[in-house]
């Protein structure tokens, strides 16, 4: 089974695979023997142990984890509206294989596992930078090696649920169903709201929710973020990665393909 996901060229686009042919037995195969999802597993368990190793007091280790549960939704709020759908960093010529390979890559074609997944260069020091002054400001030591494994473990679910919002099927909870309902809006209708991915506390807070297309206009921006043809005339940096211009929709994209 795990051989035959693997190397299955129907689910397979080059190194990478494609979520829109997959189903969930397949996803799960895919998820847990990615490299970058590994890491991370490998890296929360060693946080964990070094949690064990310096623990003096139950209360600071579990203060530095449940203050990293509430503040990392809000601070990855921020990141993916400000920073991934910003329009700077593709206009610095340093910064725009960045962004490209960050989320345009991925709004350009959403069911792509590979580009689905941040880059751990940029995402483990970002992860660290968010929970280790919080855990060790709250706890020393273990407070901060529990943040970074709590981080880290967010992370995971995070990603799986971000992976279950592409994939070819239809979750049978409602919850979830309604999860991957207002993602699909944001990559398929309008990306301008509905950024969380597991949960839209802030969206509903700062004003960034919809809950169906009736919500708000079609955005002309959906796929390629505002960097369309213009775009790539004054700032051609991504477009010289990508070799040919950005396009308005991925290729063969279907908006009712991973409908729940």
């Amino acid at each position: 089974m795990i051989t035959n996901t693997l190397k299955n060229s129907s689910i397979r686009t080059g190194r990478s695979f494609d979520l829109g042919k997959m189903n969930l037995s397949q996803l799960w195969i895919a998820y847990l023997t990615y490299p970058t999802i590994v890491l991370y597993f490998v890296l929360a368990l060693v946080s964990y142990a070094l949690m064990v190793y310096n623990f003096t007091s139950f209360a600071p280790v579990a203060v530095s984890i449940a203050s990293v549960i509430l503040v990392y939704p809000l601070v990855w709020y921020g990141i993916h509206r400000f920073i991934l759908h910003g329009r700077f960093l593709y206009r610095m010529k340093w910064s725009a294989s960045l962004w490209k390979r960050i989320h345009f890559d991925h709004h350009q074609d959403p069911h792509l596992l590979d580009v689905l997944f941040g880059s751990p260069l940029n995402t483990i020091p970002t992860i660290a930078i968010v929970t280790i002054p919080i855990g060790y400001a709250i706890g020393g030591i273990a407070g901060a090696a529990a943040a970074f494994g709590a981080g880290l473990t967010i992370t995971c679910i995070y990603e799986f649920f971000h992976c279950i919002q592409h994939l070819n099927y239809k979750p049978r909870m409602g919850w979830i169903q309604r999860m991957k309902q207002r993602h699909v809006l944001h990559h398929f209708h309008n990306e301008n709201g509905n950024y969380g991915i597991t949960s839209f506390v802030a969206d509903r807070l700062f004003r960034s929710y919809y809950v169906d297309a009736r919500g708000c206009p079609r955005s002309p921006t959906v796929f390629n973020l505002g960097y369309d043809v213009n775009e790539a005339k004054h700032y051609p940096w991504v477009m010289e990665e990508t070799g040919a211009p950005p396009r308005d929709r991925p290729d063969g994209a279907n908006t009712t393909r991973n409908a729940a």
